[in-house]
């Protein structure tokens, strides 16, 4: 496919990208929404199946680097295809009865697809659409993002009260045929390949930081993070990341080129997505409980409340891209950032008795806030590197979300269980019947921390605003 027939089907190939990420996001809220289902018929405990979500994640942060720079090695589109194929298979396999073993296996194999793809979605676009229409085509994998989570809960409910959990996992089957057939018919067939060798103790060093020091926070909530266990562990994964950083700093050719980071518009956006992903997924941990346990909201109507924040983010993503193209994406990224910061002072004022409509209108508000930020944030990470780089950029992109999504599910449910035991005067590791006034302030805590993060966001985008603004002037 040459250059005029690649830029002809641009927005064809943004579908077939859009739809996989579509599909990505509704398998990961359908599984939550299904969790309490698959344990009671694996027969094991709520704590234990939510390694179901967690292995998941964790598996995707450990593979992102290695397909980024796979990505860059052999050509994105063709590791993306690849991807797909193997999340299907993925997919099939986590639907087979059998037990939590199985399970976990096949979520491993799910995620090693998921992140083939996640760690190359964002280059393509970006090689595929010019800089004028960059914003809006990565605004747009935003809203596919948005839309999947909204789906997923109402779906989920469907098949779950008509069939087996395992059609939760097989739903991926046709529609992934379908985004295959889509994506190999319209993705250029021709792409940028830099046939660089890939560096494999960085993969193991990198793989032995992400499992052991998220493992060990995981596991350390159970018993106890004072354990020889998860002392042991946290150690091993603090001296494995000194080790990659400094094999990585000496090796011809990296996992990691760390004179990217050199570059501080790049750097500082991807320190930025971070942050936002860790409180996002806050938001996720924390405001279930508050619906359900403290307004005693029923379940159905929770999960509509919930939906609210991907509402807000199908409208306002396009808009946003439209925005970034037309205005440029530093400024539009700062007033997502202040919109988000004011949002999690919002969250604040949540207690026992406020009412519903002050938590949609938060909810719309931290919406609005990363429908503003998205977007333009991946536009200047993607847009500050070179072509042949694009690979690399996209997947610590796609690392810089997971990250953030697994810290921000490691973060609060420490923080909140440790503030709520401290509250109760013992340990608490769920909601304490008859006392919403331990989980709300555990909730206050927890929120404090988030505020304080999106606030250091924000601090750090308007300093380099400011700073650009002063290059141009003195010009």
């Amino acid at each position: 496919m040459n250059q005029e027939k690649v830029q002809k089907y641009r927005w064809f190939s943004l579908v077939a990208v859009g739809l996989f990420t579509f599909m990505s996001t509704l398998d990961g809220s359908i599984v939550n929404i299904a969790l309490p289902v698959i344990a009671k018929d694996l027969g094991v405990a709520m704590n234990l199946s939510e390694w179901i979500v967690s292995i998941y994640l964790m598996a995707i942060c450990v593979f992102l680097l290695f397909f980024g720079k796979v990505g860059d090695s052999i050509g994105k589109i063709k590791v993306f295809k690849i991807g797909t194929i193997v999340f299907i298979i993925g997919s099939f396999l986590c639907g087979i009865p059998g037990s939590l073993p199985l399970l976990l296996v096949s979520r491993v194999i799910q995620a090693l697809g998921a992140s083939m793809t996640m760690a190359t979605s964002n280059g393509i676009i970006t090689e595929i659409f010019p800089k004028e229409e960059r914003g809006r085509a990565l605004g747009m994998i935003g809203s596919f993002v948005s839309l999947g989570a909204i789906a997923g809960p109402g779906i989920g409910g469907v098949i779950l009260s008509h069939f087996e959990w395992s059609y939760i996992f097989w739903i991926n089957v046709p529609v992934g045929i379908i985004t295959l057939m889509f994506g190999w018919y319209f993705l250029p067939k021709e792409e940028v390949k830099t046939g660089e060798k890939i560096d494999y103790i960085g993969v193991i060093l990198f793989a032995l930081f992400i499992l052991l020091f998220f493992g060990g926070i995981f596991i350390g909530q159970e018993i106890g993070f004072l354990h020889p266990l998860i002392i042991g562990m946290i150690l091993v994964s603090l001296i494995s990341l000194y080790g990659f950083y400094r094999f990585e700093k000496n090796h011809e050719k990296p996992l990691v080129q760390f004179g990217l980071f050199s570059n501080k518009m790049f750097t500082v956006s991807l320190l930025t997505a971070v942050m936002i992903f860790t409180t996002n997924f806050f938001a996720n941990v924390v405001n279930p409980f508050y619906l359900q346990n403290v307004l005693g909201l029923e379940a159905n109507i929770a999960g509509l409340l919930m939906m609210i924040f991907p509402l807000v983010m199908v409208v306002g993503a396009p808009l946003s891209g439209f925005l970034t193209d037309k205005k440029g994406p530093q400024f539009i990224t700062l007033i997502g950032l202040v919109l988000l910061t004011i949002g999690q002072i919002g969250y604040l004022l949540l207690g026992e008795t406020s009412p519903v409509g002050l938590f949609i209108a938060i909810m719309s508000l931290v919406g609005a806030g990363n429908a503003m930020f998205q977007a333009p944030n991946n536009t200047i990470i993607m847009s500050s590197v070179k072509k042949e780089e694009y690979g690399i950029a996209g997947s610590l992109n796609a690392l810089a979300r997971n990250l953030g999504m697994v810290m921000g599910i490691s973060l609060s449910t420490t923080i909140l269980f440790q503030s709520m035991s401290y509250e109760a005067g013992e340990k608490v590791v769920g909601f304490v019947e008859g006392r919403p006034d331990i989980f709300v302030y555990g909730m206050h805590i927890t929120y404090m921390l988030s505020f304080s993060i999106c606030l250091l966001a924000t601090g750090m985008t308007a300093w380099r605003f400011y700073k650009g603004n002063m290059k141009q002037e003195t010009k």
